[in-house]
């Protein structure tokens, strides 16, 4: 299975920076890609760094879906369309939608984790999504969390438990000006916590991250592909654009839980206070 990940910049032009990911998901494309991941809120700047920002947002499906469906078609790809502002009954969301290589909507998650940090005040704009879904598309089934869900294990194995081979995460992090990092090294925090959830569920995780400096916000990109035991197979820089297109084994999966029964091996009884 190939995979294809784009890491972009963005503008304050909504307009370019639709152009500019449906040329990168065509350059992945014709490098071999079947599916394609897009960053989060990829037609904007991460406008969630200020509290009271003006946001452009719509239905779905709507322009930017309909946009993407019309490339996924042409190029007979399928695409994970990183996440977008999402107007439904009155709410906000931040959401995913995936599409088949024909073109077909195939469903849409809404983001449940939602942050409300300096500088990431996303629940001064978004609802939480209420469940998860994984999508079908030729020769996987895909799931897809968003950004902040990273980081919460119990997303990761919802995802593998609903038959999810590969995980995409459409990402929007970095560093911010003039707060330290007095924990420890986030960005290394960050991909270890992933490269943790492709062991513990034996599935290939894949993170397309922004890049560039947004207001107070420097995006450190480092997108990656990692296999179903935690090995790197590609990893992005970190300051320049890229389209990082990577090929994975989906055998590993199941060799790996085969030998180590990560799930057969669960006792699901034991953790009732996961739901509490």
């Amino acid at each position: 299975m190939v995979l294809g990940l784009v890491q972009m910049s963005m503008t304050e032009d909504p307009a370019q920076n639709l152009s500019k990911a449906v040329q990168m998901i065509e350059e992945a494309s014709g490098k071999g890609a079947g599916v394609v991941c897009l960053p989060e809120l990829f037609a904007s700047r991460y406008f969630p760094q200020e509290m009271k920002a003006k946001v452009k947002a719509e239905p779905i499906p709507g322009p930017i879906t309909r946009r993407l469906s019309s490339v996924a078609k042409k190029n007979d790809v399928a695409i994970v369309g990183g996440s977008i502002s999402e107007k439904a009954g009155g709410r906000l969301y931040n959401t995913s939608v995936v599409l088949g290589p024909d073109g077909k909507l195939l469903g849409k998650y809404r983001k449940v984790h939602i942050p409300q940090d300096e500088s990431f005040y996303e629940q001064s704009y978004f609802s939480s999504g209420a469940d998860y879904r994984a999508f079908q598309i030729p020769r996987a089934k895909v799931g897809v969390l968003i950004c902040f869900d990273q980081w919460y294990p119990e997303a990761a194995r919802e995802e593998r438990l609903l038959g999810a081979e590969i995980l995409f995460y459409p990402t929007a992090i970095g560093t911010v000006e003039g707060i330290e990092q007095t924990e420890g090294d986030w960005k290394t925090a960050w991909e270890t916590v992933q490269r943790g959830h492709a062991i513990s569920n034996s599935l290939v995780v894949a993170v397309a991250n922004r890049v560039g400096r947004e207001g107070k916000m420097s995006f450190w990109g480092g997108s990656f592909v990692c296999d179903q035991f935690g090995t790197v197979l590609a990893r992005a820089g970190s300051k320049e654009e890229q389209v990082l297109v990577v090929s994975c084994d989906l055998g590993l999966g199941r060799d790996v839980e085969e030998g180590w029964g990560f799930l057969r091996n669960r006792k699901p009884r034991t953790y009732k206070r996961l739901a509490s």
